[in-house]
């Protein structure tokens, strides 16, 4: 029997379940699945839905869905050592959210270029893209590949397989959209490179 969890709307501060997407109130999303659906808030927004689920997690330390909603937060202001380490909680609760996997690569660039990141922290990034693209194979998942190929191997003249380039192809083939990979770069603080 699955266990029903109560939470506050982050929006107006009615009990919910956590299973329902909107509030029957005030409309607003209940958890933070996507970071499109915090992308547009603004900080003031975003703080009272991080003071929201920080408040929810004392309660329900080890779920999936709260740990991933709360590092969506701080991703998104820019706290990067705090939302890895509730992406990586939330990994540990659901080894099957691709897009938990994508963002943790980006807090381990923490506002980074990849040519001035650290090689075990390379191999961090390719080793949550490779499990993110093990569960879904998506245009955006490859595009940061190919980002993160070329701008730390190709740069730096390191041999790597599959190239930035094959990358590249990849994403172009199964498709991205515009508005997703701006959204990633400014996530991430960085510019998109002009062969890109």
């Amino acid at each position: 029997m699955t266990e029903v969890i109560e939470i506050k709307c982050p929006g107006c501060g009615a009990r919910l379940q956590i299973d329902q997407k909107e509030c029957e109130y005030c409309h607003a999303p209940v958890t933070i699945s996507t970071m499109a659906d915090i992308f547009s808030m603004s900080a003031q927004n975003i703080s009272k839905y991080q003071k929201s689920y920080e408040s929810d997690l004392k309660e329900n330390p080890d779920n999936a869905e709260l740990n991933n909603s709360l590092a969506f937060c701080y991703l998104r202001l820019g706290f990067y050592d705090k939302a890895l380490e509730k992406f990586d909680k939330a990994i540990e609760q659901d080894l099957n959210n691709s897009e938990t996997y994508l963002y943790a690569a980006v807090c381990v660039l923490a506002g980074r270029k990849p040519f001035l990141t650290p090689r075990p922290d390379i191999d961090r990034i390719e080793k949550y893209i490779n499990a993110a693209l093990m569960i879904e194979d998506k245009g955006l998942y490859r595009y940061f590949q190919a980002y993160v190929k070329y701008d730390y191997f190709k740069r730096k003249f390191f041999k790597t397989s599959p190239t930035w380039e094959e990358c590249f192809i990849k994403a172009k083939s199964i498709g991205f959209s515009p508005a997703d990979v701006n959204q990633l770069f400014s996530i991430m603080k960085q510019e998109i490179p002009s062969c890109m």
